[in-house]
């Protein structure tokens, strides 16, 4: 695998990097780099958490002109939080050079402020289609100087109907342009897709964690309506502090979140119906150890990034065998162990024998019956989400939030945990001993001098 200083970047892009703590190019940076680098069209197979974001974050860096303030690279992600995660890293990797601007464009917010924030200029845009289209609609965005476009997880984008709007998008690019499309699964929309807008792409396939030593899979034979006593099972067994359960349909969400909550469980429900701003609390609380299960879509849970995710369900098997090795890579990463379980019905056999045939590997069943037996034994989570209503535009720091806390409040600061702030709220966790302690002196106290309105998320 080689180094990074072998495939002729700059200084100080090289600089940058170490102190970013990038020292040996994964697979598919390795793999991707070269091409992406000299410009080359690129169809990329890589799975989520594999570096990708690095693999067309450093060229578009590389090969900015930082005196011309016009949108030279655009990256269309499919949903916001995917297009949040990707700005972050853009801007770290965008410290390589100076006065770059690096904009967020998604919907779900006010399109004001962005229109605001167009007319300043910006270098680099991440952002959703459905957005990136209003702009282009109202003449807000205009795409003449974009030498690149990033098609990031274009598999999910297909998947949630955004192939008209990408190609609407493509179409507004300059003749002359790279474009670099990566996606986790292969689907004949992405090969119809690459035909029709790539120019001799070169074909990468970064090889895809399968579930291996550092990730233990089981799989149960369930009869029909035995889903939720199967998964209070698994639950109460395994005790996670972190766990999802992927389902195939939004309303078998809403219901399995539900049905957990009244056993005692804490649950959330996560798909395409729920709001930007109850999707926002959601996605928190989840992340932040207050709430540990989180029952989700595929479409809804890609492009999410939690670490020492320990457990992973599927209420019912994946539709092939990708998705499924999309959903259990999710678990047994950076080292830690993982563990993954697949509850099928005997209809839905067919679909198991499809991933052995895919996997050329025997499934791992267990006991049924002792999983039906198990004794409910609800776990509490750790923390508890206050929501504040003040955030990044309000000047308000996570260091303030702290010092409201330990300093006024007397709450220990191993009470407090992940502190995440957005444009007008926070977010911040507690633990449970000290929540209610906490929300009392943040309703009556003061943060930067000034008093916040705070509740539960």
């Amino acid at each position: 695998m080689s180094l990074f200083k072998e495939l002729g970047l700059s200084g100080a892009m090289l600089s940058n990097l170490q102190q970013l703590g990038f020292h040996t190019p994964t697979a598919i940076q390795s793999l991707a780099l070269p091409d992406t680098l000299a410009g080359r069209d690129v169809i990329a197979m890589a799975q989520t958490g594999s570096g990708k974001t690095a693999a067309f974050g450093i060229p578009l860096v590389e090969r900015l002109k930082p005196r011309l303030f016009a949108p030279q690279g655009l990256v269309l992600c499919p949903t916001r939080e995917l297009a949040d995660q990707v700005t972050r890293s853009l801007r770290e990797l965008a410290r390589a050079q100076a006065n770059i601007k690096v904009l967020t464009l998604c919907g779900g917010v006010p399109i004001g402020p962005q229109i605001g924030s167009l007319s300043h200029g910006a270098h680099l845009i991440a952002g959703t289609p459905g957005r990136i289209d209003d702009h282009l609609r109202k003449g807000t965005l205009n795409l003449d100087h974009c030498s690149t476009v990033v098609l990031d997880e274009a598999d999910r984008m297909l998947d949630m109907g955004f192939q008209e709007v990408v190609e609407s998008i493509l179409e507004h690019l300059p003749a002359r342009h790279q474009t670099l499309l990566f996606s986790a699964t292969w689907p004949a929309g992405i090969r119809t897709l690459s035909k029709r807008f790539q120019k001799e792409p070169v074909d990468i396939r970064a090889e895809a964690e399968e579930a291996g030593p550092d990730i233990e899979e089981h799989f149960y034979e369930i009869q029909p309506g035995q889903e939720l006593a199967a998964l209070k099972g698994l639950l109460s067994r395994y005790q996670p502090e972190s766990c999802i359960v992927f389902c195939g349909t939004r309303k078998q969400c809403d219901e399995i979140a539900e049905s957990l909550n009244e056993e005692g469980f804490a649950a959330l429900a996560l798909h395409g119906d729920l709001e930007q701003r109850d999707r926002d609390s959601v996605l928190v609380r989840f992340a932040n150890r207050s709430c540990p299960v989180l029952v989700a879509t595929d479409v809804a849970a890609r492009g999410l990034d939690i670490r020492a995710l320990e457990l992973v369900i599927n209420a019912e098997p994946a539709r092939d065998p990708e998705v499924h090795t999309h959903r259990v890579g999710r678990t047994g990463r950076a080292g830690e162990k993982g563990r993954a379980v697949t509850l099928c019905t005997p209809a839905r056999a067919h679909k198991i024998n499809r991933l052995e045939q895919a996997r050329a590997m025997k499934a791992e069943w267990g006991d049924t019956a002792s999983l039906l037996a198990e004794q409910l034994r609800p776990a509490a989570p750790a923390f508890r989400t206050l929501c504040i209503a003040g955030g990044r535009k309000d000047k308000v720091r996570a260091g303030d939030i702290l010092g409201a806390l330990t300093g006024d409040a007397g709450i220990p600061g191993t009470a407090v945990g992940k502190i995440d702030l957005a444009d007008h709220q926070a977010f911040v966790a507690v633990s449970t001993e000290y929540a209610d302690k906490a929300l009392a002196q943040l309703a009556h106290g003061k943060i930067k001098g000034r008093r916040m309105p705070v509740r539960w998320a």
